[in-house]
């Protein structure tokens, strides 16, 4: 696969480059950093050496002193290191830049780990955008997503059915984040059912037959191992009483496909629809990230029923997205939209869709998807193409 300029842009100082395995992490350190001082603690003899001894940083940094840039690939797997490079930083000012990546936020969350006191910050690498991609197709990106490792691959069935095995053999196993990684992976299985939807552990714990207090912690779990999130309820200013829970995404649609069982009474919109919601989640998540918008992304619902997909919330600005895996708009697909309008009118309101035409109906722009994940690019307005 040709080389992809990425939109992350990188901060001149130190950083933590947080993302799922996959995302490309280490190959734009290589194109960007191509002189650093790697240590890459996912091979044994490194990771041994610093484990046993994480001192050990100083005198590797000691011997090389024409680099600028330090980076510890998978600090998570020796999380003493940053002490360290704590003290690394305060000494070195800045003549050095420490790049710490991790594929799992649990170790550096919990148990008091020294995150640096805020003299680094915290970054996140996504899956590939549409618009980093010279070629980019729908259909593909709904069926096996857009991780770098899969479009990359002349097999990406294989590696997405390899993935869920990676991350429980690697991830859960290595650092017993659970004890029954069975059931925990029979939870990976039960939660793609979810994915796009509101969130009740009592009925994930049911399917799973564990506890509710279970079923809770794997979620953290799925969050911590940065396999999934959830967006929370857009309730400023509410004036209509609202959900309380959150919805849960996988963090890439070809993830959420590889897990969720398909059979025989399955539909192919059962599991579409999902997929190119969270596709279009993902690619918002990112637009925030990369572009360092002061925004958040909620999702609206009211108990009476009205649903909007999305909210885009923050100085950076006020969208309302509803997602429709259909390729013809009726009325009644804009219900949501009208009820929020009526609320916000000071949000900025779309439909995405599968059609191929832009049209505006009732005041309400409906746009193809295709060409608004195409459009979205950091910086720039959320619907541009309006």
């Amino acid at each position: 696969m040709e080389s992809v300029r990425r939109f992350f842009d990188p901060p001149k100082r130190s950083f933590f480059l947080l993302g799922p395995r996959g995302t490309g992490k280490s190959t734009w350190l290589r194109t960007a950093c191509p002189d650093a001082l790697t240590l890459d603690l996912l091979r044994p003899d490194v990771y041994r050496n610093l484990a046993a001894r994480p001192e050990r940083l100083e005198e590797l940094v000691a011997g090389a002193p024409s680099a600028a840039t330090v980076v510890l690939d998978e600090v998570q797997r020796v999380p003493e290191l940053l002490t360290v490079v704590h003290r690394l930083i305060e000494a070195a000012g800045a003549s050095k830049r420490f790049i710490l990546t991790g594929s799992s936020a649990r170790k550096l969350r919990r148990g008091g780990t020294d995150l640096l006191g805020g003299r680094a910050s915290m970054c996140t690498m996504h899956p590939f955008m549409a618009a980093e991609l010279e070629r980019f197709d729908l259909a593909d990106a709904i069926r096996v997503g857009l991780l770098p490792i899969v479009v990359a691959s002349a097999s990406p069935d294989d590696v997405l059915r390899a993935y869920a095995t990676l991350y429980l053999d690697e991830e859960v196993r290595q650092e017993g984040v659970t004890r029954n990684v069975g059931a925990f992976a029979r939870f990976l299985e039960v939660a793609s059912f979810s994915h796009g939807a509101v969130v009740n552990t009592a009925n994930l714990a049911r399917e799973c037959q564990v506890e509710r207090k279970s079923a809770v912690g794997y979620l953290q779990i799925l969050e911590d191992l940065l396999l999934a999130f959830r967006v929370p309820v857009f309730t400023r200013r509410a004036r209509r009483a609202t959900s309380v829970h959150p919805k849960l995404y996988y963090f890439d649609a070809g993830v959420y496909r590889s897990l969720r069982p398909n059979g025989p009474i399955d539909r192919a919109g059962d599991i579409d629809g999902p997929a190119l919601e969270g596709l279009v989640a993902q690619h918002l998540r990112a637009w925030i990230a990369y572009g360092g918008a002061a925004a958040d992304l909620y999702f609206w619902r009211t108990r009476s029923g009205n649903e909007v997909d999305f909210v885009v919330y923050g100085e950076a600005g006020f969208w309302a997205l509803e997602v429709k895996n259909a390729r013809r708009v009726h009325a009644a697909d804009l219900r949501g939209l009208r009820a929020f309008a009526a609320d916000y009118p000071e949000a900025r309101v779309a439909l995405l869709y599968r059609g191929e035409e832009t049209l505006r109906i009732e005041g309400i722009p409906c746009l193809p998807v295709e060409g608004f994940l195409r459009g979205l690019k950091p910086r720039s307005d959320v619907l541009a193409a309006t």
